[in-house]
């Protein structure tokens, strides 16, 4: 998965500071999210960015250069904690199935803390341009690929059955599917169950695939 600081040279800036670029984008983004689900992104204007997040508009024109580019730093801002939360939880484990359970949980937190960011991509990933809109789509794929290697790794290390390449692939599409489904659904689920009870269940669903349990 690309990291943080290339995918922030794709979108130029007047600052040299990596550390500032990244967390001033950040607070741009998080008050983009709130803005685009209110209003609707055609009619949030860059104006109202700038207010919502702090800035002048003079200030924010030096981190992006358009509602297109926060767009695109709001699925960069995903992927981000994604690779972060599922890295720190291989670092805490690397025990078979407690390892595989440690990565969905993190993954699951990252879609449940960043309902708002997923729900929004997705309604509005056609509004970017096309050489975004093909990024954002190959950076989901990374994420798939992430998990893919976990499975692969531990199946290669005994822990798991045995899966071929296409299985151990729609294993891990079912992970990264199943945790946008607590924001697609969060409407009916969040209501009967909690993120803790929703982890617990899809984890033991998840790792009976890959058991074969």
């Amino acid at each position: 998965m690309t990291g943080q600081g290339g995918k922030m040279k794709e979108i130029p800036t007047q600052i040299k500071n990596p550390e500032l670029v990244k967390r001033r984008r950040r607070q741009i983004v998080d008050a983009a999210v709130q803005l685009f689900i209110e209003k609707g992104f055609h009619k949030t204007t860059t104006r109202q960015i700038a207010k919502a997040a702090g800035f002048s508009i003079g200030s924010l024109y030096e981190y992006v250069a358009s509602k297109e580019d926060v767009l695109y730093l709001v699925c960069d801002a995903i992927h981000a904690e994604v690779e972060r939360g599922v890295s720190q939880a291989l670092e805490r484990t690397t025990r078979g199935r407690e390892a595989l359970a440690e990565v969905i949980r993190e993954y699951f937190l990252v879609c449940h803390r960043m309902s708002d960011h997923i729900l929004l991509i997705y309604q509005e990933t056609q509004s970017l341009p096309p050489q975004w809109r093909k990024k954002v789509l190959e950076n989901e794929i990374r994420i798939t690929g992430i998990f893919v290697k976990v499975l692969a790794r531990l199946i290669e290390a005994g822990h798991f059955r045995q899966l071929n390449d296409r299985s151990i692939e729609l294993v891990a599409h079912n992970i990264s599917v199943l945790g946008h489904m607590w924001t697609f659904r969060r409407w009916f689920l969040a209501r009967h169950y909690s993120i803790e009870d929703y982890i617990e269940f899809q984890t033991d669903f998840i790792l009976g695939i890959s058991t074969g349990q």
